[in-house]
C-alpha cells in the first residue's frame, strides 16, 4: 500500500514540476489547506473544526 502511494505521489509530484499549470493549481490548493489548516488549530474545539473542514471539502468534491 506504502508503495502505491509513494508511486502516486512521485508521479503527481512530476506532473507538477513540469507543468505551469498544474504548479498554480498546487500552489492554490496548497495555500487553501494552510488557511483550514491555521483555522482547525486556532479553534477552542480542534475536532469539531476538522470535522467541519471535512464536510466543506467533502460537499466540494460531491459538487454541492
Amino acid at each position: 500500500m506504502a508503495f502505491l502511494l509513494r508511486h502516486i505521489v512521485r508521479l503527481a509530484a512530476k506532473k507538477i514540476a513540469s507543468d505551469p499549470v498544474a504548479r498554480d493549481q498546487a500552489a492554490r490548493a496548497a495555500r487553501g489547506v494552510a488557511k483550514e489548516v491555521k483555522q482547525i488549530a486556532t479553534d477552542e474545539d480542534p475536532a469539531k473544526a476538522a470535522g467541519r473542514a471535512m464536510r466543506r471539502a467533502m460537499n466540494k468534491l460531491q459538487g454541492g
